[in-house]
């Protein structure tokens, strides 16, 4: 019955616990919830949304995903790529807002959470198994980067409006450094100092929160923000209200497909950011669950006038940086946000700008793990390159799609590995007595071993056949072959009909071959298929050793009386065998023909 209760109700999980950690909760969700303040509004400008509509986003989504997911530190609300994403699919369908736009986007963003709910509830999380830890590492430090090069603008005070590409925004900061505003770096600059500060002789202290405070204070009693310091502003002072999304038919079938690629985009979003975090804090995520998480959020956001939302990677960064312990902290961060809205609106706009930059900067320079970077680079070039190639493009093409460049090659350089599984020469070694890989030792002139390790299915099978006609060529004597196939866990119909094939190719050349330490599911395959008939029982054993045994008693004892190797434990008693066989001939043979011999 627990069980049962905390996987509807995973929240149960973790509730009991926030009585020790309730106060590194509420602080942080107190520093999420000042970062947030002009964040929303911006992101709900580029959707094409009332300014409001951005705060209400990073309010309820966020309580709802905490409440419904599995990570600890992920913080939905609104997003960069998912307000682009909006912005591009309605504002051909209606005036940006205007009450018409508003309701199809709280639609879109109804039918994105029923979307996303429904992947969950199939259990269709374990797609995130195909982006890999380089894709989540390369896309994770990109990410940084962007993050960082989009704050360049606040930190140095500067007045251009940031481009979409990286390189541009690059290319824009150096057009325009020679209009740097001194006041505005210097408040960057405290900000800095005082995170810098407060993390190293007060780690347990919410340090990004005394930062901004500070740089607040500094700008406010210096009078700097008539110097050209930009302050967060007015704000709307309003909490989200309840409301029905407007149904339409019409509008649902047009809406089917942006919002089809919201909700993918925003599942991706939301697990890789999860993910990133997570290999900072040691947790496990539970993919499903993410999946229904975000789904519920954007179900019941809809009906509180927030357009679709999904993991942030600042917030999150944030949260995390500023000792959140649970999911609390989410619900603490929007608990403080509508109490900002509410009663303390008007000091929260004296905020600096270049300071909530200079929290965002040391946000971005957490997110990336140089030790892994580095281990990355020195254990393996394959995750090196999907790492590289994911990085990248997170810098220079569309956020989301660099993920999916990089699950893609992940997937590409693994399919090519288990297409190419090892088909290795298995050679006795006289002296230990042990099957080893090594050319220059001697080999039996009748009976070959090889070992399969790999899984056969269809596209491994051509190099499988192609490799082991390669061995044979070697030693083109040897008539027997043994496969060994204890390492084969998983084989397809393709493979258990190009094995008969084998079969059939070498007994029609007055050659065999046998095969030996097959395991449950190969053999169930090959039994329901009929390939154990067509093969012969005869021909498979249950072990090496008994295989070996069997196939060399079998062997011609002319050519093993000859041969000059005692390659195999049994060649002894082979060639004593051969040579008692040759005596016994010689004294039935006639006197004199004995004496010539």
């Amino acid at each position: 019955m627990k069980h049962t209760l905390t996987s509807i109700f995973p929240f149960l999980k973790w509730i009991p616990g926030v009585r020790k950690t309730w106060k590194d909760d509420l602080f942080a969700g107190l520093t999420g919830a000042v970062v947030v303040l002009p964040q929303g509004v911006a992101f709900a400008m580029i959707a094409g949304m009332p300014p409001e509509y951005g705060l209400y986003s990073a309010m309820i989504p966020a309580v709802i995903a905490a409440l419904f997911g599995s990570s600890k530190h992920l913080i939905s609300g609104p997003t960069t790529a998912i307000s682009l994403v909006i912005f591009a699919s309605i504002s051909a369908m209606a005036e940006p807002g205007s009450n018409h736009y508003i309701e199809l986007v709280l639609l879109l963003t109804l039918m994105t959470g029923v979307f996303q709910f429904i992947l969950g509830a199939a259990r269709l999380g374990g797609l995130i198994n195909f982006v890999s830890h380089s894709v989540v590492i390369g896309f994770t430090t990109g990410a940084a980067i962007l993050i960082a090069s989009s704050q360049l603008k606040h930190l140095f005070g500067l007045q251009y409006k940031n481009a979409a590409e990286f390189t541009d925004n690059i290319a824009l900061l150096i057009k325009n450094i020679h209009d740097i505003n001194i006041y505005s770096l210097a408040t960057a600059v405290v900000t800095l100092f005082i995170v810098l500060f407060v993390r190293k002789f007060r780690p347990k202290w919410p340090s990004m929160l005394f930062a901004m405070v500070g740089g607040a204070v500094l700008t406010v009693s210096m009078g700097w923000q008539e110097k050209g310091v930009k302050v967060v502003g007015a704000l709307p002072s309003a909490i989200p209200h309840f409301g029905l999304p407007t149904f339409s038919m019409e509008s649902m079938r047009v809406l089917s497909t942006p919002a089809m690629a919201i909700a993918m985009l925003g599942l991706m979003e939301a697990v890789s950011i999860a993910r990133s975090v997570a290999l900072k804090s040691g947790q496990k995520i539970d993919g499903n669950q993410e999946f229904i998480g975000q789904g519920l959020s954007n179900i019941v956001g809809s009906f509180f006038s927030s357009y679709a939302a999904s993991g942030s990677f600042t917030r999150s960064g944030v949260n995390f940086s500023a000792g959140a312990k649970s999911p609390a902290a989410a619900i603490f961060a929007a608990a403080w946000l509508m109490a900002i809205l509410m009663f303390v609106v008007s000091y929260a706009a004296y905020l600096p700008i270049a300071a909530m930059a200079a929290v965002i900067l040391v946000v971005a320079y957490n997110l990336i793990d140089f030790h892994h970077i580095k281990s990355t680079f020195r254990l393996s070039k394959q995750d090196a390159a999907v790492m590289t190639v994911t990085f990248l493009s997170t810098l220079f093409l569309e956020l989301e799609f660099a993920i999916y460049v990089g699950a893609l090659l992940s997937i590409g350089l693994y399919l090519n590995k288990t297409a190419r599984p090892k088909v290795l020469p298995r050679i006795p070694e006289i002296h230990n007595r042990q099957l080893v890989t090594d050319p220059f030792l001697p080999q039996c002139p009748q009976l070959g071993l090889i070992m399969i390790d790999g899984d056969l299915y269809f596209a491994a099978m051509s190099h499988v056949e192609e490799n082991i006609a390669r061995l044979q060529s070697f030693s083109p004597t040897q008539h027997t072959m043994l496969i060994i196939c204890s390492s084969i866990n998983q084989i397809d119909l393709a493979g258990v009909e190009t094995l008969v094939h084998m079969v059939d190719e070498h007994r029609r050349n007055n050659k065999d071959i046998y095969f030996c330490g097959i395991k449950a599911p190969m053999m169930s395959l090959m039994e329901r298929s009929g390939a154990i008939e067509e093969i012969r029982h005869d021909h498979i054993f249950e072990s090496k050793e008994h295989a070996i045994e069997t196939l060399v008693s079998n062997l011609d004892t002319g050519v093993c009386s000859e041969c000059p190797h005692r390659v195999f434990w049994e060649c002894d008693a082979k060639k004593a065998d051969a040579r008692s066989h040759e005596i016994e001939s010689c004294i039935h043979l006639p006197q004199s023909t004995v004496l010539q011999s």
